[in-house]
Protein backbone atom coordinates (compact mmCIF):
# COMPACT_ATOMS: atom_id res chain seq x y z
CA UNK A 1 0.00 0.00 0.00
CA UNK A 2 1.52 3.50 -1.03
CA UNK A 3 0.98 5.37 2.30
CA UNK A 4 2.52 8.60 0.65
CA UNK A 5 0.19 9.76 -1.59
CA UNK A 6 -0.28 13.28 -2.92
CA UNK A 7 -3.71 13.15 -0.83
CA UNK A 8 -1.94 12.98 2.57
CA UNK A 9 1.10 14.76 1.22
CA UNK A 10 -0.76 18.15 0.31
CA UNK A 11 -2.80 18.18 4.06
CA UNK A 12 1.00 17.77 5.78
CA UNK A 13 1.99 20.62 3.68
CA UNK A 14 -0.65 22.71 4.38
CA UNK A 15 -0.56 22.30 8.10
CA UNK A 16 3.11 22.29 8.76
CA UNK A 17 3.49 25.70 6.27
CA UNK A 18 0.68 27.52 8.31
CA UNK A 19 1.92 26.88 11.60
CA UNK A 20 5.59 26.61 10.35
CA UNK A 21 5.20 29.94 8.25
CA UNK A 22 7.41 28.50 6.18
CA UNK A 23 7.48 26.40 2.40
CA UNK A 24 7.16 22.84 3.05
CA UNK A 25 8.11 20.17 0.09
CA UNK A 26 7.10 16.47 0.25
CA UNK A 27 9.13 14.20 -2.26
CA UNK A 28 8.04 10.73 -3.43
CA UNK A 29 10.21 7.88 -3.57
CA UNK A 30 11.92 9.05 -6.42
CA UNK A 31 12.53 12.48 -5.24
CA UNK A 32 9.91 14.40 -7.36
CA UNK A 33 8.21 17.02 -4.92
CA UNK A 34 4.21 16.16 -5.07
CA UNK A 35 2.93 18.39 -2.27
CA UNK A 36 4.35 22.17 -2.39
CA UNK A 37 3.04 25.76 -1.43
CA UNK A 38 5.72 26.69 -4.55
CA UNK A 39 3.13 25.10 -7.29
CA UNK A 40 6.07 26.15 -9.82
CA UNK A 41 8.40 23.09 -8.16
CA UNK A 42 5.57 20.79 -8.65
CA UNK A 43 6.55 17.09 -10.60
CA UNK A 44 10.46 18.53 -10.60
CA UNK A 45 13.30 16.43 -9.10
CA UNK A 46 14.71 17.34 -5.57
CA UNK A 47 18.09 16.44 -6.00
CA UNK A 48 18.58 16.54 -2.62
CA UNK A 49 15.37 14.50 -1.89
CA UNK A 50 17.59 11.81 -4.62
CA UNK A 51 20.39 11.98 -1.78
CA UNK A 52 18.39 11.76 1.17
CA UNK A 53 16.71 8.31 -0.37
CA UNK A 54 20.01 7.11 -0.84
CA UNK A 55 21.80 7.39 2.08
CA UNK A 56 18.89 7.48 4.80
CA UNK A 57 20.05 10.33 6.34
CA UNK A 58 19.05 13.87 6.71
CA UNK A 59 20.69 16.56 4.75
CA UNK A 60 21.54 20.44 5.05
CA UNK A 61 21.53 22.50 2.54
CA UNK A 62 23.04 25.81 3.26
CA UNK A 63 22.66 29.08 0.47
CA UNK A 64 26.32 28.81 -0.85
CA UNK A 65 25.12 24.76 -1.55
CA UNK A 66 21.96 25.47 -4.02
CA UNK A 67 24.28 24.95 -7.26
CA UNK A 68 25.32 21.51 -5.86
CA UNK A 69 22.04 20.14 -5.59
CA UNK A 70 19.53 20.57 -8.45
CA UNK A 71 16.08 21.49 -7.73
CA UNK A 72 16.59 22.61 -4.28
CA UNK A 73 16.77 25.23 -2.42
CA UNK A 74 18.63 25.83 1.09
CA UNK A 75 16.76 23.95 3.87
CA UNK A 76 16.47 21.23 5.50
CA UNK A 77 15.58 17.64 4.36
CA UNK A 78 14.82 14.46 6.25
CA UNK A 79 13.44 10.95 5.37
CA UNK A 80 10.19 10.20 6.20
CA UNK A 81 10.32 6.97 7.66
CA UNK A 82 7.19 4.38 7.82
CA UNK A 83 7.63 0.55 9.69
CA UNK A 84 11.83 0.76 9.09
CA UNK A 85 11.15 1.63 5.58
CA UNK A 86 12.11 4.96 3.73
CA UNK A 87 9.17 6.32 1.75
CA UNK A 88 9.63 9.74 1.03
CA UNK A 89 11.72 12.76 2.28
CA UNK A 90 10.35 16.49 3.42
CA UNK A 91 11.85 19.62 3.25
CA UNK A 92 11.86 22.76 5.05
CA UNK A 93 12.95 25.53 3.36
CA UNK A 94 14.87 28.71 5.03
CA UNK A 95 17.82 29.22 7.38
CA UNK A 96 19.22 25.72 8.20
CA UNK A 97 21.00 26.97 11.35
CA UNK A 98 17.27 28.34 12.38
CA UNK A 99 15.83 24.89 12.18
CA UNK A 100 18.06 22.55 14.21
CA UNK A 101 14.57 21.63 16.24
CA UNK A 102 12.16 22.44 13.66
CA UNK A 103 13.49 19.66 11.37
CA UNK A 104 13.03 17.05 13.45
CA UNK A 105 9.53 18.09 14.85
CA UNK A 106 8.24 18.45 11.60
CA UNK A 107 9.48 14.95 10.64
CA UNK A 108 8.29 13.32 13.82
CA UNK A 109 4.88 15.35 13.14
CA UNK A 110 5.21 13.68 9.33
CA UNK A 111 5.09 10.05 10.22
CA UNK A 112 2.38 10.34 13.00
CA UNK A 113 -0.20 11.57 10.45
CA UNK A 114 0.85 9.12 7.75
CA UNK A 115 0.99 6.59 10.87
CA UNK A 116 -2.58 7.54 11.16
CA UNK A 117 -4.01 7.56 7.88
CA UNK A 118 -2.63 4.49 7.45
CA UNK A 119 -4.52 2.97 10.71
CA UNK A 120 -7.59 4.94 9.36
CA UNK A 121 -7.31 2.76 5.95
CA UNK A 122 -6.94 0.07 7.76
CA UNK A 123 -9.79 0.04 9.68
CA UNK A 124 -12.33 0.94 7.10
CA UNK A 125 -10.73 -1.75 4.55
CA UNK A 126 -11.71 -4.51 7.92
CA UNK A 127 -14.45 -2.87 8.23
CA UNK A 128 -16.28 -3.21 4.49
CA UNK A 129 -14.78 -7.19 4.90
CA UNK A 130 -17.21 -7.59 7.43
CA UNK A 131 -19.78 -5.56 6.21
CA UNK A 132 -19.56 -7.74 3.08
CA UNK A 133 -19.61 -10.85 5.12
CA UNK A 134 -22.71 -9.56 6.90
CA UNK A 135 -24.15 -9.44 3.50
CA UNK A 136 -24.15 -12.89 2.87
CA UNK A 137 -25.19 -14.22 6.17
CA UNK A 138 -27.97 -12.26 5.77
CA UNK A 139 -28.60 -13.87 2.51
CA UNK A 140 -31.15 -17.10 2.18
CA UNK A 141 -28.76 -18.60 -0.42
CA UNK A 142 -25.07 -17.54 0.94
CA UNK A 143 -21.65 -17.34 -0.57
CA UNK A 144 -20.00 -19.72 2.06
CA UNK A 145 -16.43 -19.06 -0.47
CA UNK A 146 -17.10 -15.67 0.28
CA UNK A 147 -17.74 -15.36 3.71
CA UNK A 148 -14.47 -17.51 4.05
CA UNK A 149 -12.34 -15.37 1.97
CA UNK A 150 -13.30 -12.76 3.86
CA UNK A 151 -12.99 -14.29 7.01
CA UNK A 152 -9.36 -15.11 5.68
CA UNK A 153 -8.67 -11.59 4.56
CA UNK A 154 -9.43 -10.89 8.35
CA UNK A 155 -7.81 -13.70 10.15
CA UNK A 156 -10.68 -14.29 11.65
CA UNK A 157 -12.42 -17.75 12.23
CA UNK A 158 -16.71 -18.52 12.98
CA UNK A 159 -16.94 -21.08 15.23
CA UNK A 160 -20.01 -22.50 16.71
CA UNK A 161 -22.36 -22.05 18.48
CA UNK A 162 -23.35 -18.95 16.92
CA UNK A 163 -25.81 -15.92 17.89
CA UNK A 164 -27.30 -12.65 16.67
CA UNK A 165 -27.63 -9.95 18.52
CA UNK A 166 -29.57 -6.90 16.68
CA UNK A 167 -29.54 -3.69 18.23
CA UNK A 168 -31.89 -0.47 17.05
CA UNK A 169 -30.47 2.99 17.56
CA UNK A 170 -31.73 5.93 17.87
CA UNK A 171 -29.73 9.06 18.56
CA UNK A 172 -25.92 7.55 18.34
CA UNK A 173 -23.93 10.32 19.84
CA UNK A 174 -20.25 8.97 18.68
CA UNK A 175 -18.86 8.23 15.20
CA UNK A 176 -20.08 4.49 14.31
CA UNK A 177 -16.65 3.21 13.63
CA UNK A 178 -15.58 3.69 17.45
CA UNK A 179 -19.19 2.41 18.42
CA UNK A 180 -18.16 -1.01 16.33
CA UNK A 181 -15.12 -0.59 18.10
CA UNK A 182 -16.49 -0.75 21.57
CA UNK A 183 -19.08 -3.41 21.17
CA UNK A 184 -16.44 -5.59 19.92
CA UNK A 185 -14.03 -4.55 22.76
CA UNK A 186 -16.58 -5.93 24.96
CA UNK A 187 -16.94 -9.15 23.54
CA UNK A 188 -13.11 -9.83 24.36
CA UNK A 189 -11.20 -12.48 22.61
CA UNK A 190 -14.51 -13.55 21.16
CA UNK A 191 -14.93 -13.68 16.92
CA UNK A 192 -17.42 -11.30 16.56
CA UNK A 193 -18.50 -9.24 13.20
CA UNK A 194 -20.24 -6.15 13.82
CA UNK A 195 -21.96 -3.60 11.86
CA UNK A 196 -24.43 -1.53 10.31
CA UNK A 197 -27.17 -2.59 8.22
CA UNK A 198 -29.20 0.47 8.17
CA UNK A 199 -28.98 4.16 9.76
CA UNK A 200 -30.28 2.88 13.02
CA UNK A 201 -29.56 -0.95 13.37
CA UNK A 202 -26.35 -2.73 14.19
CA UNK A 203 -25.82 -6.47 13.18
CA UNK A 204 -23.55 -8.39 15.62
CA UNK A 205 -22.76 -12.29 14.71
CA UNK A 206 -20.96 -13.67 17.70
CA UNK A 207 -19.22 -16.95 17.54
CA UNK A 208 -18.58 -19.88 20.47
CA UNK A 209 -20.75 -18.23 22.51
CA UNK A 210 -23.53 -20.27 24.63
CA UNK A 211 -26.77 -18.47 26.40
CA UNK A 212 -25.59 -17.79 29.62
CA UNK A 213 -22.30 -15.93 28.35
CA UNK A 214 -25.03 -14.30 25.95
CA UNK A 215 -26.61 -12.86 29.11
CA UNK A 216 -23.56 -11.45 30.56
CA UNK A 217 -22.60 -9.75 27.27
CA UNK A 218 -26.42 -7.86 27.15
CA UNK A 219 -25.78 -6.41 30.55
CA UNK A 220 -22.27 -5.20 29.46
CA UNK A 221 -24.34 -3.28 26.35
CA UNK A 222 -27.05 -2.24 28.14
CA UNK A 223 -24.64 -0.65 30.68
CA UNK A 224 -22.49 0.80 27.83
CA UNK A 225 -25.18 2.57 26.48
CA UNK A 226 -27.20 4.00 29.53
CA UNK A 227 -23.43 5.46 30.32
CA UNK A 228 -23.37 6.92 26.86
CA UNK A 229 -26.95 8.17 26.75
CA UNK A 230 -27.94 6.22 23.91
CA UNK A 231 -31.57 5.09 23.28
CA UNK A 232 -31.85 1.46 22.74
CA UNK A 233 -33.16 -1.73 22.11
CA UNK A 234 -31.37 -5.01 22.21
CA UNK A 235 -32.65 -8.60 20.80
CA UNK A 236 -30.88 -11.49 20.83
CA UNK A 237 -31.36 -14.84 18.91
CA UNK A 238 -31.26 -18.78 20.34
CA UNK A 239 -27.82 -20.31 20.09
CA UNK A 240 -27.40 -22.38 16.75
CA UNK A 241 -24.76 -24.22 15.61
CA UNK A 242 -24.78 -23.41 11.18
CA UNK A 243 -23.50 -20.57 8.91
CA UNK A 244 -27.10 -21.11 7.02
CA UNK A 245 -28.87 -20.64 10.12
CA UNK A 246 -27.94 -16.63 10.40
CA UNK A 247 -30.44 -15.23 8.10
CA UNK A 248 -33.28 -17.00 10.17
CA UNK A 249 -31.80 -15.50 13.60
CA UNK A 250 -31.89 -12.09 11.94
CA UNK A 251 -35.55 -12.97 11.10
CA UNK A 252 -36.12 -13.68 14.35
CA UNK A 253 -34.46 -10.47 16.09
CA UNK A 254 -36.29 -8.53 13.87
CA UNK A 255 -39.64 -10.07 14.84
CA UNK A 256 -38.60 -9.85 18.78
CA UNK A 257 -38.36 -6.04 18.09
CA UNK A 258 -41.15 -5.44 16.21
CA UNK A 259 -43.49 -7.70 18.40
CA UNK A 260 -42.42 -7.09 22.09
CA UNK A 261 -43.59 -3.83 23.81
CA UNK A 262 -41.78 -0.92 22.92
CA UNK A 263 -40.74 0.09 26.22
CA UNK A 264 -38.67 -3.45 27.19
CA UNK A 265 -35.04 -2.48 26.11
CA UNK A 266 -33.85 -6.46 25.92
CA UNK A 267 -35.73 -8.83 24.53
CA UNK A 268 -34.64 -12.30 23.95
CA UNK A 269 -36.32 -14.27 21.15
CA UNK A 270 -36.92 -17.29 23.31
CA UNK A 271 -39.03 -15.28 25.83
CA UNK A 272 -41.36 -14.31 22.59
CA UNK A 273 -40.98 -17.75 20.57
CA UNK A 274 -44.30 -18.53 20.93
CA UNK A 275 -45.54 -15.47 20.51
CA UNK A 276 -43.87 -15.15 17.03
CA UNK A 277 -44.74 -18.27 16.26
CA UNK A 278 -48.30 -16.96 15.98
CA UNK A 279 -47.64 -13.76 14.18
CA UNK A 280 -46.55 -16.19 11.13
CA UNK A 281 -50.03 -17.66 10.95
CA UNK A 282 -52.13 -16.54 8.14
CA UNK A 283 -53.45 -13.19 8.79
CA UNK A 284 -57.06 -14.08 8.24
CA UNK A 285 -56.97 -17.50 11.20
CA UNK A 286 -55.50 -14.64 13.15
CA UNK A 287 -58.34 -12.37 12.74
CA UNK A 288 -60.49 -15.16 12.97
CA UNK A 289 -59.87 -17.02 16.53
CA UNK A 290 -59.10 -13.28 18.00
CA UNK A 291 -62.51 -12.26 16.85
CA UNK A 292 -63.79 -15.47 18.29
CA UNK A 293 -62.62 -15.66 21.73
CA UNK A 294 -62.38 -11.82 22.75
CA UNK A 295 -65.61 -11.19 21.26
CA UNK A 296 -66.02 -7.49 21.92
CA UNK A 297 -63.53 -7.24 24.50
CA UNK A 298 -63.04 -3.65 25.05
CA UNK A 299 -60.24 -1.30 25.90
CA UNK A 300 -60.46 -1.79 29.87
CA UNK A 301 -61.05 -5.39 29.57
CA UNK A 302 -57.78 -5.91 27.52
CA UNK A 303 -55.67 -4.08 29.62
CA UNK A 304 -57.03 -5.64 32.69
CA UNK A 305 -56.01 -8.91 30.74
CA UNK A 306 -52.36 -8.05 29.86
CA UNK A 307 -52.31 -7.46 33.88
CA UNK A 308 -53.76 -10.28 34.95
CA UNK A 309 -51.20 -12.33 32.54
CA UNK A 310 -48.42 -10.42 33.02
CA UNK A 311 -48.87 -10.90 36.94
CA UNK A 312 -48.95 -14.60 36.64
CA UNK A 313 -52.80 -14.89 37.89
CA UNK A 314 -52.21 -13.19 40.89
CA UNK A 315 -55.19 -10.77 42.23
CA UNK A 316 -53.49 -9.12 44.73
CA UNK A 317 -50.62 -8.28 42.38
CA UNK A 318 -52.67 -7.25 39.40
CA UNK A 319 -55.15 -5.00 41.34
CA UNK A 320 -51.90 -2.97 43.06
CA UNK A 321 -50.52 -2.84 39.16
CA UNK A 322 -53.79 -1.35 38.05
CA UNK A 323 -54.43 0.73 41.58
CA UNK A 324 -57.55 -1.04 41.72
CA UNK A 325 -59.21 -2.51 44.58
CA UNK A 326 -59.55 -6.19 44.71
CA UNK A 327 -63.22 -6.84 44.41
CA UNK A 328 -63.07 -4.05 41.22
CA UNK A 329 -60.73 -6.39 39.67
CA UNK A 330 -62.42 -9.45 40.34
CA UNK A 331 -65.33 -7.96 39.71
CA UNK A 332 -63.90 -7.12 35.80
CA UNK A 333 -62.24 -10.48 35.51
CA UNK A 334 -65.85 -11.85 35.95
CA UNK A 335 -67.19 -9.99 33.25
CA UNK A 336 -64.91 -11.13 30.99
CA UNK A 337 -65.54 -14.67 31.98
CA UNK A 338 -68.79 -14.05 31.37
CA UNK A 339 -68.55 -12.20 27.85
CA UNK A 340 -65.65 -14.45 26.73
CA UNK A 341 -67.26 -17.90 27.88
CA UNK A 342 -63.10 -18.25 29.43
CA UNK A 343 -62.42 -17.94 32.54
CA UNK A 344 -59.11 -15.90 33.11
CA UNK A 345 -58.48 -17.69 36.99
CA UNK A 346 -58.58 -20.62 34.89
CA UNK A 347 -54.94 -22.13 33.63
CA UNK A 348 -56.38 -23.43 30.26
CA UNK A 349 -58.96 -20.57 29.33
CA UNK A 350 -56.30 -17.85 30.58
CA UNK A 351 -54.00 -19.55 28.37
CA UNK A 352 -56.50 -19.53 25.34
CA UNK A 353 -56.94 -15.68 26.12
CA UNK A 354 -53.48 -15.17 26.24
CA UNK A 355 -53.30 -16.20 22.87
CA UNK A 356 -56.04 -14.52 21.64
CA UNK A 357 -55.06 -11.14 23.05
CA UNK A 358 -51.33 -11.80 21.49
CA UNK A 359 -53.37 -12.46 17.76
CA UNK A 360 -55.89 -9.09 18.74
CA UNK A 361 -52.49 -7.20 19.39
CA UNK A 362 -50.61 -7.89 16.47
CA UNK A 363 -54.00 -7.41 14.05
CA UNK A 364 -53.83 -3.75 15.10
Amino acid sequence: MDMLTKEIANVIVRETSLRLNRNVNIMDIRGEIIATRDESRLHTVHEGAVEVLKSGETLTIYPDQGEAWKGSEPGINLPIVFRENIIGVIGVTGDPDDMEDIGELVKMTTELMIDQEFITSQLEWKQRTKEMIIDQLLKRSSSYKTIQQGLDMLKMKLEPPFMVFVIQIDNLAIQKQEFIQKIENLFGNRYVIAGFINLNQLFIAASEIEETEALRKVELLHELFHKKRIKFRIAYSLAFHELHQFYQAYFDCELALKISEPTIEIISFSQIEVRALLYQLDQTLRERFSKRILKRLDETQAITLKAFFANDLNIQKTADALFLHRNTLLYRINNIANETGYNPKIFNDSLILQVALWLHEQNK
